[in-house]
């Protein structure tokens, strides 16, 4: 990861960059990077750690650069939208883009805005690459069901629990790799001992309930049952994902582990009491196991390998 404040102090090879904000690594966003990869030079990326609109993210900002990584990108420039929010269109395209990091040709979608204001658009983002001799490359979106594939549409989609909808959009399961925190312990008193993972600011919240999920712990995966929310049983002051692995044993506090997150099992609500409580899991965990029978591992599809948690 390039650090933007100090491009000033050492000359940047030419590159192929892409701009966006992407904000969620769908096949949109994968087309654009796909072409800055294809130029002839080594590419780059210029984003932003969250979105400008200043929705939440449907990728956490380490999964984005590990997502990068692993498609060759060498080069990730990752500004604060703030820093950059008073340039006017030009002077961000000729100052940054072309001055500090020696762009030699852009790609972009066709949505793509920039400056103050987002006044500045294709058309002029290729009027100033063609008075530096700079190529543009912009990008048509990537259509699923007839409808462009967006952020919003994959937002919308986890928010409302219609996970196996955001993950078509997506192109791969939605999920996360967070650290295990300790929590209450009540799940080891029922005989279903959970993990618990605090989800961060500025991530999209998935819909609260149960959902089946694949865990991936240091590369092997165990079927889970997890749930997404705030425990009105038991309660809890944030919102967490507190997970079942009926298939592991093993302690994992303190380590990360990823969730796949496939289907929607049910709503989040609260029991009467722990007896109740416990009944419910073991049903729910029956469902997920089914679940996650009909989408083994070798499924989650082409960038599974890049999510790879390893010891």
């Amino acid at each position: 990861m390039e650090s933007f404040e100090n491009l000033r102090f050492a000359p940047q090879a030419p590159c192929s960059l892409a701009l966006g904000a992407f904000d969620g690594l769908h096949p949109g966003h994968l087309a654009v990077i796909k072409a800055a990869l294809q130029g002839g030079l080594p590419a780059a990326v210029f984003t932003f750690p969250s979105a400008p609109s200043g929705e939440p993210a449907v990728v956490t900002g380490e999964d984005k650069a590990r997502l990068l990584a692993g498609l060759g990108v060498g080069r990730v420039y990752s500004v604060e939208f703030e820093a950059l929010r008073n340039m006017e269109a030009s002077g961000f395209v000729e100052q940054v883009l072309f001055q500090k990091i020696n762009a030699c040709r852009l790609c972009c979608g066709e949505d793509f805005r920039f400056g103050r204001g987002a006044a500045g658009d294709t058309a002029l983002l290729r009027a100033l690459c063609e008075s530096r001799g700079v190529e543009l490359q912009v990008v048509p979106p990537v259509k699923l069901d007839g409808e462009k594939i967006s952020s919003t549409r994959i937002r919308q989609a986890v928010e409302a629990g219609e996970i196996p909808q955001a993950n078509r959009l997506l192109g791969r399961p939605f999920g996360f790799a967070l650290e295990v925190i300790h929590g209450n312990h009540i799940g080891r008193g029922l005989g279903t001992p959970t993990i618990n993972q605090a989800l961060p600011s500025g991530f999209v919240l998935p819909r609260f309930g149960v959902y089946a999920a694949w865990c991936q712990v240091e590369g092997a995966f165990y079927y889970g049952v997890c749930n997404i929310g705030v425990k009105p049983t038991v309660g809890s002051d944030r919102v967490l994902a507190e997970t079942w692995m009926p298939e592991f044993q093993g302690d994992v506090y303190g380590r990360r582990v990823r969730l796949f997150l496939l289907d929607f099992i049910r709503p989040e609500r609260k029991f009467a009491g722990l007896e109740e409580l416990k009944r419910e899991i073991f049903r729910n965990a029956q469902a997920a196991r089914a679940i996650t029978q009909a989408m083994p591992p070798e499924k989650l599809g082409p960038l599974r390998e890049s999510f790879v948690e390893r010891a």
